[in-house]
């Protein structure tokens, strides 16, 4: 089983992050599992979500607190949130930043695997706003690209949003393709 754990800020879209991710895996036959984690969120406040994905059915409903995988979509929680606690020792951390995975891992004092994009830009150029959620899926893909298939990512990236289907998938695929590692 490989558990995910999203961060993120009220607004820019941790939930439905996971959700299509979750959507994805289900399509290919596999079994997965999304789900928010609720308290007293706002707007721009600190959100968390998570996804698991196994082979196997999926037995427990609880939140994830020692993830293989952590991806964050804003980089000011770097700040304000333990984003890295309970990350598993082999585990990966998919970051929106601008710095090179060396940069932010000499910043943070962070020596475990670390893949970063600049999906805040990434979503600016192509979608005009800067929600990273769709765009950090890229980069997850490009970092464990055995986690889903990309078609069925873009498959549920475009019935998310179908009014902006082709702007939201060019720009997962351009953070897949711009995810340094």
């Amino acid at each position: 089983m490989v558990e995910i754990r999203f961060h993120g800020r009220g607004g820019q879209g941790a939930v439905t992050s996971a959700e299509i991710l979750a959507l994805a895996v289900i399509e290919e036959g596999r079994y997965a599992q999304a789900f928010p984690a609720f308290g007293a969120e706002r707007r721009g406040a600190p959100v968390l979500a998570f996804t698991r994905i196994s082979d196997e059915p999926i037995k427990i409903r609880i939140g994830i607190y020692e993830p293989d995988i952590v991806i964050v979509l804003d980089p000011t929680l770097l700040r304000s949130v333990p984003v890295f606690s309970g990350l598993k020792e082999n585990g990966i951390a998919v970051i929106n930043s601008k710095k090179s995975p060396e940069e932010l891992k000499a910043e943070l004092n962070y020596d475990g695997n670390l893949v970063t994009v600049d999906a805040t830009s990434i979503a600016m150029e192509e979608l005009g706003v800067p929600i990273t959620n769709v765009v950090m899926l890229g980069a997850l893909l490009k970092a464990k690209p055995e986690l889903a298939k990309m078609e069925y990512v873009e498959k549920f990236i475009a019935e998310r949003f179908p009014k902006i289907a082709e702007k939201e998938v060019r720009a997962f695929r351009r953070a897949y393709e711009e995810a340094r590692s």
